[in-house]
Parts: structure tokens; sequence; C-alpha cells
């Protein structure tokens, strides 16, 4: 069932955001896509943002770029960070622990998809769970104290993709050894996210933790480089034609739930938001319909446990 009841028919849009000025947003993988429009509006609303790329040359042309756009009086900077490499997730979150004062969201926009034969992180995780799920995961854990202290969000940018794939974590070959498959890998990886945003929101509550709020929300089909980036050569052709195509929409209206999710007041936890139209590609913003398996308790806390095993990393509540 989808809700778009609190934001009409035509759904949030960045018309309904409020100034964000004096506000500290951190975004992964801002210098393109959903990533770099979210900072763009942000900026645009008076906000300070923090990139958090691993491409030093590229965000220094999208930070020119967004200068050039919205002005040079913009609060815009970024720190270099890989999520393929924990160690520079470390190195960092230790630098943004140093000069950052407060965080008021933390978008985890990053990614990487349907990556056509098995390759390992740094770490010996298989690429799209490495980056996507373990990469933020461990990201989020690091700057968790400073977030809580400001009583900011934590938002999970994940994918209608969660439920393309086995629709489970495949423990006892994570990494797909054995069979690999571009689409299961990355599904599983958005999947792994979404879980834990949910597992943190109940391990929060557990503890009575009540001053961060964590959401997750998904673009939709939005024209990114993400496919280009990193998919097949039939992959990324097949995607260039559905760019052309009322199937996918703009980077722009890809960044809205992710937005949303980080400014707006009153919104339910429990949700998860995206585009509202058929398949939930495109369309009004609002909250979309989410399939139980990504609830699965037995399962989130599990994966819960491996998480923190192989990030090396302790979640202190």
């Amino acid at each position: 069932m989808t809700n778009n009841k609190k934001f009409g028919t035509k759904g949030w849009t960045p018309d309904l955001m409020k100034v964000q000025k004096g506000k500290i947003f951190l975004i992964t993988g801002a210098n393109s896509g959903t990533g770099f429009e979210a900072s763009k509006i942000l900026l645009s609303k008076g906000a300070k943002v923090v990139m958090l790329n691993r491409n030093p040359e590229k965000s220094e042309n999208a930070i020119a770029t967004l200068k050039q756009k919205l002005g040079n009086n913009i609060d815009v900077s970024f720190i270099r960070m890989d999520l393929a490499e924990q160690a520079s997730i470390r190195k960092a979150a230790e630098k943004i622990l140093e000069v950052i004062p407060r965080i008021d969201a933390l978008l985890c926009n990053g990614a990487i998809a349907q990556v056509p034969k098995q390759k390992f992180t740094k770490d010996g995780f298989e690429s799209q769970i490495g980056v996507n799920h373990y990469g933020h995961f461990l990201l989020q854990a690091l700057l968790f104290p400073l977030i809580e202290k400001s009583k900011g969000r934590i938002v999970v940018v994940g994918s209608e993709g969660y439920k393309m794939g086995i629709k489970t974590i495949q423990f006892d070959d994570i990494n797909w050894n054995k069979n690999y498959s571009p689409n299961d890998a990355y599904s599983q990886s958005k999947l792994a996210q979404i879980m834990c945003v949910y597992e943190l929101q109940n391990r929060l509550k557990k503890a009575g933790k009540k001053d961060v709020k964590i959401y997750a929300c998904h673009p939709g089909a939005s024209s990114t480089s993400l496919i280009k980036t990193s998919g097949s050569l039939l992959t990324r052709f097949i995607w260039q034609l559905m760019k052309l195509s009322p199937l996918v929409q703009s980077a722009k209206k890809g960044s809205y739930p992710e937005l949303m999710c980080a400014t707006e007041e009153e919104l339910n936890q429990k949700g998860f938001y995206g585009p509202t139209g058929r398949n939930y590609w495109t369309g009004a913003v609002g909250e979309c319909e989410l399939e139980p398996h990504a609830t699965d308790k037995t399962v989130s806390n599990k994966l819960w446990t491996l998480s923190e095993k192989e990030t090396g990393i302790k979640w202190n509540f």
C-alpha cells in the first residue's frame, strides 16, 4: 500500500523544505547523480554540505560547478573517503570528528551496482556488499556519537532492487563464491542496507535512545551514472535506452526521497520512502510499501552481528 496523503497528489518536493541555514549535511557519493543534486538543493536552502567522495579531482570539479550555479558564498567542501576501503572510512571519520562540529544528517547515498564479474574490496568483501552495506555500516557507527549529540539523522538510500534477488541474506556464501550473479549480489547489498535501518531503529528503541532518527528510502529509476560506472556492456546499453523513455526520471527527482528523509519533520521512521508511481520507478514521492522480508527480525539480527564482526566495530548504545 502506498501512502501519499501527507503531501498530497504531487508528493514531497523541495518546495516544502524549510531554510536549512546553520545545518550540516554529510553525503556519500556526492560528486554526481542524486548525491550531487541533493547537495545542490541543500546548499540552495542555506545548508553546509560536506561531500564524502573517493575522487578528489571529481569532487573539486563538482564544487566548482556548484559555486558557478549558486555563487561562491555557498558552504561546501569534501573529505576523501573510499567506501571500498575500511581504513579510508576510519581515516575520514577521524577527520570529520575533528573538524565538523555537528551532523544534522548523514546521507548514505554512494553505491555501486550490477558489477558484471565478482570483485572484492581491499578488505576481502564482495564489492557490492562491501561498498554499499559494510562501508556505510562502519561509517554510521563511527559517526553515531556526533550524530546523537547533534540530535541528527541517518538516511540510507536503498533500492527497489532489494526485492529482485533471493530476498534474504545468503549467510553461507555472502560473497557469492559459488554462484555469483550481478543482480543477486546487488539486491543482497541493498537488502542488507535496508534491513539494518530497521534493526538499528529497534536497537535504539530498546536502549531508550530517542535523539537519532533513521530512515530508509530509494531513488526510483533515476538517470545517473551508477550503471555506467560499474555495469556490464549489455547492462549499460539497456540502461541507456531506458533513460530515453518515460520509465526513468531525472537524477534531481531521484534525490527528493533522501532530501525528504533528511529534512522533513514528523516522518514515520518505519516507512520506506520513494517515488510512488508504477513499480515505484517514478512519480510523486511518498511512502512506499515495504515487503515483509526486509524486516525479518531473525535475519536482520544475524546480519547485524555479522556486520559488526566483519567491520570490526561494536556499536555502543
